[in-house]
């Protein structure tokens, strides 16, 4: 058994020490490297959690949840009684099933629990598990809507409990080696970010499978809805939940506060000032008022952490294309960064300190003679480098190991947390100053005006 557990934490947990642009650490044949994360188990203490919200999220949530040492499952509470029954046949006959979180909460055995709800539910099964004494983890976005945020960090910093929002960017060993290479100037000074997401399937539009017994009987719709207008029982809003602003966020919510995320832990960036947006519905006119297309630009001012850089991002739930593309782009003065969570290339140039003179350039539009005295001048102050621009050094490649789940970082972060104390980034605070710009770009595209932010205070202008 104890094998066994060393031979996990191996594969968990390591040093990413292999990182070392100056030195160029990686191979000469192939420059290709390996990113090993590390962020490691503390301690396999037991932790008892519960799953509010046994959906899709809340599966790939909890099965990595129990792949840490110590935790347990011990209570689901989901509205659908077909996931209770899952629930059960999945991880166990043990468990206390509900439809009511609030008994999942009054457990006194449970330490924390997973909020893997619709989007209106965060804020307030947030604060009613701190209220209980228990530690939060709460998917993305933090909050459905911006004011709600302030309530979540206030309870977390009343109750003491660990409180992080699960978009695993702010763990992944990709996105944390590339901070350090953006901080070492390996790329200049960074001037603009492009960020993507780019879709093609039904499912990527959220066109999820909706059970044949699907009815009022079988799912308690009326607690769905919660602070929603109230509408008769409609299966697709439940299980579609994301395509309708009355429950979730869109591709704002679900999507660009992923990018954000990874932006601001790469830049240690407290936010946009400025959001403007324009999106639209082509394709999944299937009765939702969610947007399948998201174009946004986001001005980010200087701060004693960063210069002042632009960011754009892009989602289409339509792309013609079929690459699925998702990522980030960081483009610098000296070099490019691109990638995501897994990795990313880096790639670098040396301007030459010569202009270079002729082809697209006004010496053509020059006299004979004229040309004649500009070469002697060119040649005392530069010379003999007529074409000057730039060299492009080698491209180098960094990549996790095959098997590596950014989202097991991130629990493990989580759960290091609930067991010693330390530091939580993708705190209360983060979650909103990611959820906020990524909700704004709905606004902007509804209003069709930019929307003004104070990233420090955290609230609108």
């Amino acid at each position: 058994m104890k094998n066994d557990r060393r031979k996990f934490l191996r594969n968990i947990s390591g040093s990413m020490a292999l990182l070392a642009i100056g030195s160029k650490s990686v191979a000469a044949s192939s420059n290709v490297s390996s990113l090993i994360s590390t962020i490691k188990v503390n301690s396999n203490d037991a932790i008892k959690i519960g799953l509010i919200g046994s959906g899709i999220i809340g599966h790939y949530d909890t099965d990595t949840a129990l792949k840490i040492p110590g935790v347990e499952l011990v209570a689901v509470c989901d509205l659908y009684t077909g996931r209770l029954d899952r629930a059960k046949e999945k991880w166990g006959n043990h468990l206390f099933i509900t439809r009511d979180y609030r008994e999942l909460l009054a457990k006194k055995e449970i330490d924390a629990v997973l909020i893997c709800t619709p989007d209106h539910w965060h804020q307030k099964i947030s604060i009613d598990a701190m209220n209980a004494g228990k530690h939060v983890y709460c998917e993305k976005p933090m909050v459905q809507k911006i004011e709600q945020g302030w309530d979540v960090i206030n309870t977390q910093k009343k109750t003491g409990k660990v409180f992080q929002v699960g978009s695993q960017m702010a763990s992944a060993a990709g996105i944390l080696e590339a901070k350090k290479v953006l901080a070492a100037g390996t790329i200049g000074e960074l001037t603009m970010v492009e960020s993507y997401c780019d879709r093609t399937e039904a499912k990527g539009a959220w066109q999820y499978s909706i059970p044949t017994d699907a009815s009022p009987e079988t799912i308690d719709f009326d607690t769905f809805l919660g602070y929603a207008p109230k509408v008769p029982f409609d299966a697709k809003r439940f299980f579609r939940w994301r395509n309708y602003g009355a429950y979730g966020t869109g591709a704002a919510g679900d999507l660009i506060v992923h990018l954000l995320t990874g932006i601001h832990t790469i830049t240690s960036s407290t936010g946009p000032s400025k959001i403007s947006s324009f999106a639209n519905l082509k394709l999944w006119k299937d009765g939702r008022d969610a947007f399948d297309i998201i174009n946004a630009i986001m001005d980010y001012k200087q701060s004693d952490k960063h210069n002042a850089f632009h960011v754009t991002t892009r989602i289409n739930l339509t792309d013609g294309e079929g690459k699925g593309s998702f990522g980030l782009k960081l483009i610098g003065t000296e070099g490019v960064i691109e990638g995501g969570g897994n990795g990313y290339k880096l790639r670098t140039l040396k301007r030459r300190a010569a202009p270079g003179y002729g082809g697209y350039d006004s010496f053509d539009s020059f006299s004979q003679k004229q040309k004649e005295e500009y070469k002697k001048w060119y040649q005392s102050e530069y010379g003999n480098d007529t074409e000057g621009g730039y060299d492009l050094n080698k491209e180098q490649v960094f990549n996790t190991p095959d098997g590596y789940d950014d989202r097991l970082d991130h629990m493990i972060v989580f759960f290091n947390a609930v067991r010693t104390g330390s530091k939580i980034h993708e705190d209360a605070s983060f979650g909103l100053r990611a959820a906020a710009p990524s909700i704004a770009c709905n606004i902007s595209a509804q209003i069709q005006k930019p929307i003004l932010w104070n990233p420090d205070e955290m609230k609108l202008v």
